[in-house]
């Protein structure tokens, strides 16, 4: 019923094949990064709040060897990629140009503390792209874990301020104003645990979601509206409005109690903006308290009550995920439901009762306008590099 996923293993060596066909000669080094979904907290990342991301694996792979020349080739081998999906560009010249996606590679190069030299590369992926799973992040940092593994750079730093070191590159040279929840997540994955991340501090908290009893089941609608980027800046902006007209470092500064004395001033949109986010990070706080003690209905009722207020309040659903979530909340099995994501399409995660997911399945589908993919998701761990043997086979992986 839910689609069969490609193992590391097998996409590693899917990449290698490639490489081999196109450069002529065997890759030396791998790196691996996996995507992620956001059980809740969407949207708050940017607002100083908590988030409760998990690794899932989908994952982004590069393999490549150096080529000792100022030049990088890069070939994507995404069937999603419509721009040309080979790039070479010069070291000395890092400028973001077309195709686009080589801009997010151009970005990590520019941001990676150690000298790098030519090389060869190829990236797959699991992940399909824009559709609210961190494919973007993903490639950063499987990107910059390939660097650290081809340079031998002996880096100090932590994953943390490695993760801060992507997201500058997606900002500054793909134009896009992230926050820092999807790249650290990607680094910091751990096996059987979701990680709570408190944006302002970076500090983190690992949650244990191992039990053999609930599933998560990601189901993606395949739509993607064109307005995400633009509207996603938008609401940023007003965010940022919001907390400086109530003289607030961000929104997480501010109680529901002040914004509702505050509405006479801010325009109904900043209201309900403000709104959902402030409530997010209070749903986000208490989820975690659920899910430590088990308790799932709880938490499955606060994701229930997050997507309805993402739809209502911060107005970034749409018509095809809201109906993908409804049909799942029909079923007796789900304890909740919501979208996951920037928003306008993407994906939605249901926790569900391990024993009748495909019961779960059969019901959205039957219900469902789209033709929707099925995932079923658990945790799983961050980055990891290592070197190829004359087999192609991964060896001497590091996880970092």
């Amino acid at each position: 019923m839910s689609v069969s996923i490609d193992s590391k293993e097998k996409l590693i060596a899917n990449a290698c094949n490639a490489y081999e066909q196109h450069f002529g000669k065997q890759p030396q080094v791998f790196a691996v990064a996996s995507g992620r979904i956001n059980l809740i907290g969407e949207h708050v990342d940017y607002n100083d709040g908590f988030v409760l991301p998990m690794a899932i694996p989908l994952y982004t792979v590069v393999v490549g060897s150096k080529n000792d020349t100022e030049t990088c080739s890069v070939l994507t081998m995404s069937s999603a990629i419509t721009e040309t999906r080979e790039v070479q560009f010069n070291l000395n010249d890092l400028r973001p140009d077309t195709p686009r996606w080589a801009n997010y590679l151009k970005g990590v190069i520019a941001k990676f503390p150690a000298p790098v030299s030519g090389f060869n590369a190829v990236i797959t992926s699991s992940i399909p792209l824009g559709c609210g799973l961190s494919s973007s992040a993903a490639l950063e940092v499987s990107f910059f874990t390939f660097l650290e593994r081809l340079t031998d750079a002996n880096l100090t730093i932590s994953l943390k301020e490695k993760a801060e070191l992507c997201q500058k590159a997606e900002q500054e040279y793909a134009d896009v104003p992230c926050g820092i929840m999807d790249q650290l997540i990607s680094f910091m994955g751990k096996e059987d645990h979701a990680l709570l991340i408190d944006c302002r501090t970076l500090e983190t908290e690992f949650i244990p979601i191992s039990d053999s009893n609930i599933a998560f089941l990601v189901c993606n609608s395949n739509v993607r509206h064109s307005l995400a980027e633009s509207e996603y800046s938008n609401r940023r902006k007003a965010c940022e409005q919001v907390a400086s007209m109530l003289g607030k470092r961000s929104l997480r500064d501010v109680s529901i109690r002040e914004l509702e004395t505050s509405v006479n001033v801010l325009t109904p949109e900043m209201y309900q903006f403000a709104r959902y986010v402030i409530t997010e990070i209070w749903r986000t706080q208490n989820a975690v308290d659920a899910l430590k003690k088990q308790e799932y209905k709880i938490f499955g009722t606060l994701m229930t009550q997050s997507h309805c207020s993402l739809r209502d309040d911060y107005k970034v659903s749409c018509v095809e995920i809201d109906e993908l979530v409804e049909a799942a909340l029909e079923c007796s099995e789900v304890y909740g439901s919501r979208m996951t994501g920037g928003g306008f399409g993407g994906c939605t995660i249901s926790l569900v009762q391990s024993d009748k997911v495909d019961k779960v399945i059969e019901h959205i589908q039957s219900k469902s306008r789209v033709e929707p993919q099925f995932f079923v998701v658990h945790a799983v761990g961050g980055s990891q590099h290592g070197q190829l043997s004359e087999s192609r086979t991964p060896v001497a992986t590091q996880i970092l």
